[in-house]
C-alpha cells in the first residue's frame, strides 16, 4: 500500500472529521418525498425532471389475504411480521470495522449454536405462522458446509416465497450455482467501496476481486436485481456515491446505500454519519430522470430508478428517517436467541427450550410474548450509540 493511501486510513480511522448534514436544495425534495408529492429536479445542465414520490402509506396490502398470520406473529402496534432473518454462523473471513471489533469477538462454541435440524425446526414454526420471507446472514452464511442443504430445506417449506441471504461474497461465486438450485433466490452481497486498497484497510482482509465476481456471477445466473450493499462512511467512501450508481448503468443491479449504523465495538461516531439527504443530493447533482419507486408498506429502502439505467438505487435511512411503523421483521440469532428489533438489547432464548424437549406451544408462547413486547420504534440513534447491544457480527447482517 503507498504510504499517501496508508496515512489517509490512518487520518479516517483516527481523527475527527468535520460533520455537515447537508440538507441543501434536496430538503423540500425529501419533504415532499414523505408527502408522496411528484417533484421536479433541476441540474446543472439546466435540464429537469420528475420525480415520483410515494410513502409507505400510499400502498395498503394485507399479508393475512395470502394466508392468515398468527397472533404470534402481530405485535400491540398491529404490525404483522411475516419476515424471518436466520443467522448462520458467527464467523466471518473478512474483518470489517463496523460489524468486528478491532480486538475481535468472543465466539459462542460450537455445541451452544443452533444445528441444522434445529433452524428448520425453528422456521418450520415461523412459516407455519406465517413468516413468507427468510433471509441467511451471519457472520458470512457460506462458509457453513451445510448451506446448499440448508437453502434446500428452507426454500421447500410451505408458505416460503422468497428465501434470500445477506453475504460478503468472498466465496459465493463458486456456491452461487448450486445454491440457486437450491432455492436461494434473492442475494445481497456487501461491498462498500470499488477501490481495492479501501476494500482490504476496511476488511482487514484481501478479496475485493473476488466479491466483484460473485456480482458479475449473480448477474450471469439470472437474479434480477442483484442488490449491492454500500454502508456509506464520512472521509472513506461518500466520494464513490456515483460511481457505485454506475454500476446500475448496463446491469440489472440494486445498489443500497446504508447510513451508517452504531454497534457495540466499531467506534460509531456521528462525524463518519452521512445522512440519506446528502447521498441524495450527490446523486441528484450528476444524474437526471431520478423517479421515486413505489415502495411496500414494509419497505426498509427508499427506492429509486434512474432514466437509461437498467438497474435501480436504493437508500437505507436506519439514522436520519427510520421505518419502524412497518417494520415487519424478526430475527433468530446463531445462538438461539430471539431478537425483535435489531437495535433492541432484548433477547429470549429459542434454543434453551427447544433442547429441553417443549412442543410447538410453548415456543410459540415465548415468540408471541417477545413478539408482544416490541416497542414503537428505536430509540434514536444517539440514544442507540449509548445502548448495550451485541457486535453486528453476533447479531447477523
Amino acid at each position: 500500500m503507498r504510504p499517501s493511501i496508508f496515512r489517509f486510513f490512518q487520518f479516517w480511522a483516527h481523527k475527527p472529521i468535520t460533520f455537515t448534514a447537508s440538507f441543501s436544495s434536496r430538503a423540500s425534495l425529501l419533504s415532499a418525498s414523505s408527502s408522496g408529492q411528484n417533484i421536479t429536479t433541476s441540474h446543472p445542465n439546466g435540464s429537469s425532471s420528475k420525480m415520483y414520490s410515494n410513502s409507505c402509506e400510499t400502498l395498503s396490502e394485507d399479508p393475512s389475504k395470502d394466508r392468515p398470520i398468527s397472533d404470534m406473529l402481530i405485535d400491540s402496534f398491529g404490525r404483522m411480521h411475516t419476515y424471518l432473518r436466520i443467522s448462520l454462523t458467527e464467523r466471518c473471513n473478512l474483518r470489517c470495522h463496523y460489524c468486528m471489533p478491532t480486538e475481535g469477538v468472543e465466539l459462542t462454541p460450537s455445541p451452544q449454536l443452533l444445528s441444522q435440524d434445529e433452524i428448520v425446526r425453528l422456521a418450520t414454526l415461523f412459516v407455519s405462522s406465517g413468516v413468507n420471507k427468510i433471509r441467511l446472514t451471519g457472520g458470512e452464511p457460506t462458509i457453513r458446509k451445510d448451506i446448499e442443504e440448508l437453502c434446500l430445506q428452507l426454500s421447500n417449506l410451505k408458505g416460503v416465497k422468497t428465501l434470500a441471504m445477506t453475504t460478503n461474497g468472498i466465496v459465493l461465486g463458486k456456491k452461487l450455482l448450486k445454491l440457486k438450485d437450491s432455492g436461494l433466490n434473492l442475494v445481497n452481497i456487501s461491498l462498500d467501496t470499488l477501490v481495492p486498497a479501501k476494500f482490504e484497510f476496511m476488511t482487514r482482509r484481501k478479496g475485493h476481486e473476488r466479491v466483484m465476481e460473485s456480482i458479475n456471477t449473480a448477474v450471469e445466473l439470472g437474479y434480477n436485481p442483484v442488490k449491492v450493499n454500500c454502508v456509506v462512511m464520512r472521509g472513506f467512501n461518500d466520494d464513490e456515491i456515483c460511481d457505485f450508481v454506475e454500476l446500475t448503468r448496463e446491469r440489472p443491479i440494486n445498489v443500497r446505500f446504508i447510513e451508517f449504523m452504531p454497534f457495540d465495538g466499531n467506534v460509531w461516531n456521528v462525524k463518519k454519519l452521512v445522512p440519506y439527504a446528502e447521498m441524495l443530493d450527490k446523486v441528484v447533482e450528476k444524474f437526471t430522470g431520478l423517479q421515486r419507486i413505489q415502495d411496500h408498506p414494509t419497505e426498509t429502502a427508499k427506492n429509486f430508478r434512474i432514466d437509461g439505467h437498467q438497474g435501480s438505487v436504493s437508500f437505507i435511512t436506519s439514522m436520519t428517517e427510520h421505518f419502524c411503523a412497518g417494520c415487519n421483521r424478526l430475527r433468530l440469532l446463531a445462538d438461539g436467541n430471539f431478537k425483535v428489533c435489531l437495535f433492541g438489547s432484548s433477547e429470549v432464548s429459542l434454543r434453551d427450550p427447544l433442547r429441553l424437549g417443549e412442543g410447538d406451544d410453548k415456543l410459540r408462547e415465548i415468540i408471541g410474548a417477545a413478539v408482544k413486547r416490541k416497542k414503537a420504534s428505536h430509540a434514536g440513534m444517539f440514544e442507540i450509540a449509548k445502548t448495550p447491544n451485541r457486535p453486528m457480527i453476533h447479531i447477523g447482517g
